[in-house]
């Protein structure tokens, strides 16, 4: 018998990614069964509470079979920090390229990241830029998953951020672009109200 082990819910949601990224996974039973074999017991409540906050669809795979899936966009579950998305590196430019301030009319003002949009458009209350940081504002318990939502944006212009419980400071590789990076979110957020 494989041993049982308590995780976070992190963990779990982790693990859960992993399966799905890498096995046509049809039912939630399926996907309880591969966890079990590795050791995490999940309650069928828990395990589809799960999947929806991973924003796992179904799909119809090559075969015509129903399965799980992850969404692909950089910053949805199951990704690391660092995937640049399209319209992303367009605003904001490459790793590998000199970062720029952003200008009215680039990609992400015409298509803004899901992700990063929508949690923008719930939780940024307010942007204040002065030299190369931004502080942003939250309601209390959501400055760390803003922080998460811009860290795995990876925009080449932000160098990181650090949260608290309702405020967020982005730091901006450029000397003067805080304010460029505070206007690029705040029109973000503004988009998907």
């Amino acid at each position: 018998m494989t041993p049982v082990s308590p995780v976070t819910k992190t963990a779990r949601q982790a693990q859960i990614a992993g399966i799905l990224a890498r096995t046509a996974v049809r039912s939630q039973e399926e996907l309880a069964e591969l966890l079990a074999e590795r050791g995490v017991r999940v309650a069928q409540t828990t395990l589809s509470r799960d999947l929806d906050e991973l924003g796992a669809v179904r799909l119809r795979g090559a075969d015509g079979v129903l399965v799980y899936a992850l969404p692909g966009e950089p910053g949805g579950p199951g990704s690391r920090p660092g995937g640049l998305a399209g319209d992303l590196a367009s605003l904001f430019g490459r790793p590998d390229e000199p970062a720029r301030p952003a200008r009215p009319g680039d990609a992400a003002d015409r298509d803004p990241p899901g992700r990063l949009a929508r949690i923008a458009a719930e939780f940024l209350l307010s942007a204040e830029a002065s030299a190369n940081l931004v502080v942003l504002r939250t309601p209390a318990g959501a400055a760390q998953f803003l922080a998460s939502a811009i860290d795995h944006a990876a925009w080449s212009s932000i160098l990181g951020t650090v949260a608290g419980d309702d405020t967020v400071l982005v730091i901006s590789r450029d000397p003067s672009g805080g304010t460029a990076v505070a206007e690029a979110l705040l029109r973000i957020a503004e988009r998907r109200n």
